[in-house]
């Protein structure tokens, strides 16, 4: 296109050479030329585009993804929670509550709630309806610190301590109180990018995370630092999403120095699995500074 126009600009000044006053003139379009280059520019497009749907449509079968994040170094000791509210419930018989935003298994030095989850994907396989999920909260504290669900998917929100409760799920409308003993039931509609977090407005230092997929492509690692994500599709390259609530990157992602997998301070990697391929990636060891330790 560049080229194109290049040549009729030259084109033209050298044709106003020694023909009277000196003037700027703006060259002239060439209308057939221009629609034949559209046209061509176009169509290689088009032809790109429908190249790489082919491509991801060529894949087949489904793959398993799985790994373990382990943390290096000595783990901190826990801090104690300020808990000034209910306290007759909430540090019954003098019992302290600890922050888990770093929670470290002293055996394996598993990691737990990293979470993975793939950005996007050319193919989800139909999975039967997901069972219930339960989110409850007991002596003033989220039981889950961390947890994931998919789009649609039914959350049970419980309440299993003697005082009311609020949980707010911060980027949806779900803000409620829920009652001494009782639960409703919350359905995420849209998908969260990064982990958003969950707060009780009653008591300020009860605190959780919760990320909603639309494909369901998504595991928060256990208490050995262990993850797994079933029914991958094969055949094309998936990128993914790692993400811990205390990592220093962007909006909590994790970097790690893995140039195998192409793994970015976006706390990105890539992966192509083959049908019916399990893939281990191993023991992911994060060091004590990315995650705050």
């Amino acid at each position: 296109m560049k080229r194109a126009f290049a040549g009729i600009v030259v084109s033209g000044v050298v044709a106003c050479i020694g023909c009277g006053p000196t003037r700027v003139v703006a060259p002239g379009a060439d209308a057939e030329a221009a629609g034949k280059i559209r046209a061509t520019l176009v169509s290689a497009s088009s032809a790109g585009d429908s190249a790489e749907s082919a491509t991801a449509a060529t894949g087949t079968g489904w793959g398993t993804l799985k790994g373990r994040f382990t943390f290096a170094g000595s783990a901190p000791q826990a801090k104690a929670l300020v808990v000034d509210k209910d306290t007759e419930v909430c540090s019954m018989g003098g019992m302290k509550l600890l922050d888990r935003s770093l929670l470290v298994d002293s055996s394996t030095k598993g990691l737990s709630n990293v979470v993975v989850f793939a950005r996007k994907t050319g193919r989800v396989k139909t999975a039967a309806a997901e069972a219930a999920l339960v989110f409850d909260q007991k002596n003033c504290e989220f039981l889950s610190p961390v947890f994931a669900a998919r789009v649609g998917q039914t959350v049970e929100v419980r309440n299993s301590d003697p005082i009311g409760h609020n949980t707010n799920i911060a980027g949806t409308a779900f803000n409620q109180l829920i009652p001494a003993g009782q639960g409703t039931a919350y359905k995420p509609d849209a998908e969260t990018g990064m982990p958003t977090m969950v707060t009780c407005n009653i008591h300020p230092w009860m605190k959780a995370y919760a990320v909603f997929r639309k494909d369901g492509y998504v595991a928060v690692s256990g208490a050995d630092g262990s993850f797994t994500i079933p029914d991958l599709p094969a055949g094309e390259t998936i990128e993914f999403q790692v993400w811990h609530e205390r990592s220093g990157g962007p909006n909590g992602a994790v970097g790690l120095e893995k140039p195998e997998l192409k793994w970015t301070p976006k706390g990105r990697f890539q992966v192509k699995l083959e049908p019916d391929e399990v893939k281990d990636l191993g023991t992911l060891e994060i060091p004590a500074g990315v995650v705050g330790g």
